[in-house]
């Protein structure tokens, strides 16, 4: 069984007891949060799609923690002009354990 679920602007593909990396939520650690807005749910070979989300289903999950991703170097040049600038940049993101796919 899973589900293709819309969390915080992004689409995803869970599955009971999967871990999932979305962008930082405003949650505590250890909480538990539920998303209704499930756009497609497969259970025993049969597909059931939304439009666009569908009603009664609710994908629940628990906060694990919140982490950063790896950093991503911002690296820019002008030739000839003596022009270089070189930031950092690290994603904040929210960990989360699907506990449990209700169609």
């Amino acid at each position: 069984m899973y589900a293709i679920v819309e969390i915080a602007g992004q689409q995803f593909k869970v599955q009971k007891d999967q871990k999932v990396f979305v962008h930082r939520l405003d949650a505590e650690t250890g909480s538990k949060m539920t998303f209704d807005q499930v756009l497609l749910l497969e259970k025993d070979g049969k597909v059931t799609l939304g439009a666009p989300a569908i009603s009664g289903a609710k994908i629940t999950a628990e906060v694990l923690d919140h982490v950063k991703g790896d950093k991503v170097i911002v690296f820019k040049k002008k030739r000839r002009k003596g022009y270089t600038v070189k930031n950092g940049h690290r994603q904040q993101f929210t960990a989360l354990k699907i506990t449990g796919i209700k169609a």
